[in-house]
């Protein structure tokens, strides 16, 4: 996978900087904070320097009360100093983890509105990696960089006029290093993000990695195929050392450059030093002010260093936030959408195409349909011909490419999504149950639902008899996914979501297919039931189950290519006659 070159440090930080604003008292209470604790390091050197003087210049003029007042000032400093970097470990911090959230928040909201389309090309371990550990990055760097910034603004400005009033030209030729280390900090920052950036991406290879084999561990085992899963493992983690070596390799080159120029300055102070006060230009007390005022501008350079590694990790994590903020939801509201009420099931596809890729052939083209309210429509076919794809057009998971498709006669996308997707219950091939209780996911079907409401869903969908035979019931602990409850119950679980729903339109897609025979007898007579007076869409390879459906769409690769009730296809002794022949004698084989 290519990397994107990373966007301009100015664009993010722009686009970040919105995210301080409920903070912004907190924020200004810390820089305050930051303020305070440089000026106490600055305040140091001339005391010293005043002692010094005093002693070289008069030592009659040391006395005991200078010494103490000098003392008690520098004592009152390192008070103001604790409190202040105490406010900042600890509110600051907070203040960070805050802002953290707040950025998660609009993350995961951002997700929820995404359409399937891109969750067929995105990773669930690369997104995991950016709504987790991408952010953790952001929390440290954005409490400590406006801190850094403005301690290392303060001290540099500071130090400059303050050594300007003793010497000029020594204080020059010591700032003149200064343009060294901000040219190499700009060139070793570009490869550092860069870096960062790919070394981020990798993390997300490993957990869609360790997902995929955890979460197919059955078959991992089934094919005593663990060796293998290891060794993709170990490649993608030896992916990951490599680029963690390499920007180490980086920074220690950064760090090497920088320790360079350090001591570049200190020997401008020394040497040059020296030959000023051998002039006469400079006394001892500014020099060893000059010796203090260098070891005080050093330590802030080389916080400023270490805080380069910080702020790349952080300024990377907020790239890979806003490239999934930036990523287009293509299936919302229109802006003067409505609520879908008082449905009464009436569908139309008016001359309806679609294809998911503009380079790829399209999977339905110029179809044109209508279900009557109420009517019961079986879809079957060949896989591959469009059948789950028709369903999917209906509650806009994706959205058609040409025509449109009715629901009483107005156009699905005049609805708010909400409300369109309310009116539509689904059972899907692929069952999915959340971590939790039976109860809860039986209830996500309707949100609120008291519990006789769902004891009633899960009889209708002939699940209540094995439910009450569970070790707790309702309260049992499914487990990941259902992982503790076998196909055909996660199966009824999931109809009876769609039995509390009681939506108007029904969509069931190879909804009885993980069921035994008597199971799908008693589920069966169930959807008949639900179906009275709503609109029914079944997807069925098992044809003796829609033999009561009031028509039957064949679709194949041309589109609809027979319609009619299931006697009547049978009379015409076409592509369905031959499916349901076929399909019966193999069930008679069996």
């Amino acid at each position: 996978m290519q990397t994107k070159s990373p966007m301009k440090t100015s664009t993010l930080v722009k686009r970040f900087l919105p995210y301080f604003k409920p903070y912004k008292k907190t924020i200004a209470f810390d820089l305050m904070c930051a303020a305070l604790t440089t000026v106490c390091e600055l305040v140091l050197p001339k005391i010293v320097q005043a002692i010094t003087e005093r002693a070289t210049l008069d030592i009659a003029t040391l006395t005991v009360p200078f010494v103490l007042m000098m003392g008690g000032v520098y004592i009152l400093l390192r008070v103001i100093d604790a409190a202040a970097n105490y406010y900042m470990q600890n509110v600051g911090h907070v203040m960070g983890s805050r802002l953290e959230t707040d950025m998660r928040r609009d993350l995961f909201h951002h997700l929820q509105q995404l359409s399937f389309s891109y969750y067929s090309d995105a990773k669930v371990g690369q997104i995991m990696a950016r709504i987790t550990s991408d952010l953790f990055e952001i929390t440290e760097f954005s409490h400590h960089c406006p801190e850094e910034f403005l301690i290392a603004a303060v001290k540099i400005i500071v130090s400059f006029v303050v050594l300007c009033g003793m010497n000029v030209p020594l204080t020059l030729l010591m700032f003149a290093v200064l343009p060294f280390m901000l040219y190499f900090a700009k060139k070793f920052n570009h490869r550092m993000r860069v870096v960062f950036k790919e070394r981020n991406r990798q993390v997300g290879e490993i957990n869609s990695q360790v997902e995929d084999s955890l979460l197919g561990i059955r078959v991992v085992k089934s094919f005593a195929n663990e060796e293998i899963e290891e060794k993709k493992f170990e490649a993608g983690n030896r992916r990951f050392l490599s680029l963690k070596a390499d920007s180490y390799k980086i920074m220690a080159q950064f760090g090497t450059s920088n320790r360079i120029s350090e001591g570049l300055m200190y020997i401008i102070i020394v040497v040059a030093g020296a030959l000023f006060i051998k002039a006469g230009t400079l006394t001892a007390a500014e020099f060893t002010a000059y010796l203090l005022y260098g070891t005080v501008l050093l330590n802030s350079i080389r916080r400023i260093v270490e805080f380069t590694e910080q702020f790349q990790r952080g300024m990377t994590g907020v790239e890979r936030f806003f490239e999934v903020l930036d990523a287009p939801s293509d299936i919302t509201d229109a802006p003067d959408a409505k609520e879908l009420r008082d449905v009464k099931g009436e569908v139309t596809f008016d001359n309806v195409g679609f294809h998911y890729n503009a380079d790829e052939a399209e999977v339905l083209h110029q179809l044109n349909l209508k279900v009557r309210p109420g009517e019961s429509i079986a879809l079957v076919g060949p896989s591959g011909a469009g059948k789950t794809t028709l369903c999917n057009l209906i509650p806009r998971f994706y959205d058609v490419t040409e025509g449109r498709i009715l629901i009483d006669g107005q156009d699905v996308k005049d609805f708010t999504l909400k409300s369109l997707r309310s009116s539509i219950g689904m059972v899907q091939q692929e069952v999915y149950l959340f971590s939790g209780t039976v109860m809860e996911n039986i209830v996500y079907g309707k949100p609120g639902a008291s519990r006789e409401e769902v004891i009633e869903a899960a009889k209708l969908a002939g699940a209540h008899e094995f439910i009450e035979a569970l070790p707790q019931g309702y309260d049992t602990y499914v487990g990941e996914r259902g992982v503790r409850l076998s196909g055909g119950q996660k199966q009824r679980i999931s109809i009876a979501r769609v039995f509390l729903k009681n939506p108007p339109i029904l969509i069931l897609d190879e909804a009885t297919s993980a069921l035994d025979n008597e199971s799908e007898q008693l589920v069966q007579q169930s959807l008949e039931k639900l179906a009275r007076g709503r609109t029914v869409f079944t997807i069925a390879h098992r044809l003796t189950t829609i033999k009561g459906a009031d028509t039957i769409w064949v679709l194949t690769e041309n589109g609809v290519e027979e319609m009619g009730s299931h006697q009547e296809l049978i009379r015409r002794g076409g592509i369905y006659a031959r499916l349901y022949a076929m399909y019966t004698s193999e069930g008679e084989m069996a």
